[in-house]
């Protein structure tokens, strides 16, 4: 079995490795949870294997990296038609940075926010 790549952080009872898929499921999550944003974006292969799969991929359009003591987080996402775009974005930015720190006690260096579409919401007449 290969080693998890992400960040190693020691305590007391041994060594705890951070997966960066774990941390892009955090900030994935956390960006759902917002206002406006209707979607994310798949921007990596195994984004669509899973949706083919039927799998629920939280981590589906981020990316995450780890330099250092650094996190750097790149989020695509597709807003719904009619939000005010830059609020979003700031609301992105901030719930993803307070999330991803407060359940790891990592530092997020930057936040990037992404939006790959905007998705009309229709009306179904009822």
């Amino acid at each position: 079995m290969a080693p998890l790549t992400g960040k190693e952080i020691k305590t007391d009872l041994g060594k705890l490795v951070l997966s960066e898929e774990a941390i892009a499921t955090i900030a994935g999550a956390a960006a759902t949870e917002c206002y406006g944003i209707v979607g994310m974006a798949g921007k990596k292969m195994t984004d669509g294997i899973s949706e083919l799969l039927g799998r629920e991929n939280l981590a589906k359009g981020v990316s995450v990296s780890i330099d250092g003591e650094d996190v750097y987080i790149d989020l695509f996402v597709i807003v719904g038609y009619g939000v005010r775009i830059s609020e979003v974005a700031r609301m992105v930015v901030d719930k993803v940075r307070y999330t991803v720190e407060n359940i790891t006690g990592l530092k997020v260096k930057k936040v990037t926010v992404n939006v790959e579409s905007i998705r009309f919401q229709g009306n179904s007449g009822s």
